[in-house]
């Protein structure tokens, strides 16, 4: 019977490599930073996320070889028996700790099925470019080995369960990039029943951070389905890799904005323009937005903090009224011109865990004109959107902390 959810034979580190394979998930290092951090450390899974660190400099990182290194990289380290295969399905409990926050979470793999009717539900576009290379290198692993960050809406009745769980030893308990990753294993059958069934009766999940891992998933099972005359929709490869937490526990930072310039205008006069739609304040300290509809600004050596007039916020639309929506709808698009957020290279985006210290240096350096810091996008209006069948403006959301790869992965058999 095909659920929501189910249990899975995870490949993860043998007892007491977890912190040689941690690694950081593949997107958020560029192939530099990911051959100094995998230096010396030749069971790291950036061996096999980003295998191009193993290969000459010049190498497209999108070039079959890239793949087939992976694949290799894998394969040795199954056969070292540095990752091996748990002999029977399991859940299991995932707590991340960063400072005094912590969430704990449900690793398991979710249904493709469910993904492409939406009820597992996405609230960002993807990009080919990215889709393709997840797609191939699934293909290449014959698996996948970055879980996809997933939301539900909070239930006492999983709670109780992972509560329950976490009083028992962890199999992994380990700190990475000052983010502790604990894991533990769902042995009992009547909670992994009840966990399934739970999950089963709610109305959906929601994609937190991984679309592109989602909807590559989605392309190779529709490919493999394809070719199996006897596919019965149970097998492993309708399922893809995933850790869900409650969306009450759940971290956003705010996701920043910088500009190239001020298309034409001297400091003064876009304040003059900016007061058309706004209340401008100037801040004697750098500006940390304290409620929505509210940004701060950093220009010409000052902060201030701006307010949008009230009556331009939409009640009756779950992307409009987004703070990232607001900016740019009444600010970055009318008075700077910069109409794609997704293509315009006068604009770029700084993620909340930097601080607003890196605002006001990249505009001191130069580099940059202007910059504007947002308060961070709520779950509830990420679910909004996502229940809409919408898509978010690029760039609202930040989470963290964030997943490690290399301690789960889902073999597609």
């Amino acid at each position: 019977m095909t659920t929501l959810i189910k249990p899975f034979r995870a490949l993860r580190p043998a007892a007491g490599q977890a912190e040689a394979v941690a690694a950081p998930p593949y997107d958020v290092l560029n192939t530099e930073e990911a051959r100094l951090r995998a230096q010396d450390r030749p069971n790291s899974f950036l061996h096999i996320s980003k295998p191009e660190i193993d290969l000459p400099p010049e190498t497209d990182p999108y070039a079959p070889e890239v793949y087939e290194k992976g694949r290799e990289n894998l394969q040795r380290m199954i056969e070292e028996h540095i990752v091996v295969r748990d002999d029977r399905p399991h859940y299991y409990v995932y707590r991340l700790k960063m400072g005094e926050h912590a969430q704990t979470g449900l690793a398991m793999v979710g249904n493709v099925a469910d993904y492409d009717t939406n009820r597992i539900r996405k609230h960002e576009f993807t990009r080919p470019k990215k889709e393709n290379d997840r797609v191939r290198q699934i293909t290449a692993l014959n698996a996948q080995t970055g879980p996809v960050l997933l939301a539900y809406r909070s239930h006492a009745a999983v709670k109780s369960i992972l509560d329950e769980v976490t009083k028992s030893d962890p199999v992994y308990d380990l700190v990475a990039d000052d983010v502790g990753h604990t894991l533990w294993l769902v042995s009992d059958s009547e909670q992994v029943t009840a966990l399934t069934d739970t999950f089963d009766a709610m109305d959906a999940l929601y994609i937190a951070d991984g679309h592109h891992r989602s909807a590559s998933a989605s392309r190779v099972a529709a490919t493999r389905k394809a070719s199996n005359p006897e596919h019965s929709g149970e097998e492993m490869y309708n399922y893809f890799l995933c850790v869900a937490f409650p969306d009450s526990e759940m971290q956003i930072f705010d996701y920043n904005r910088v500009i190239r310039d001020l298309a034409g205008m001297n400091p003064e006069e876009l304040v003059n323009r900016i007061r058309e739609q706004f209340t401008v304040t100037p801040c004697k300290d750098a500006h940390r937005p304290e409620h929505p509809a509210q940004f701060g600004m950093y220009l010409g050596g000052q902060w201030y903090q701006l307010d949008i007039n009230h009556d331009l916020i939409p009640t009756d639309d779950p992307v409009a009224r987004l703070d990232v929506s607001l900016l740019q709808n009444h600010l970055v698009a009318p008075l700077l011109g910069i109409k794609d957020q997704r293509t315009d290279d006068r604009i770029d985006f700084v993620g909340g865990i930097r601080g607003l210290g890196e605002l006001s240096k990249r505009v001191d350096s130069g580099e940059m004109a202007v910059a504007f810091s947002l308060f961070p996008t709520s779950m509830e209006d990420l679910m909004a959107v996502a229940d809409a069948d919408e898509v978010m403006p690029p760039k609202s959301t930040w989470f963290e902390p964030k997943l490690v790869d290399g301690l789960l992965s889902h073999v597609l058999d």
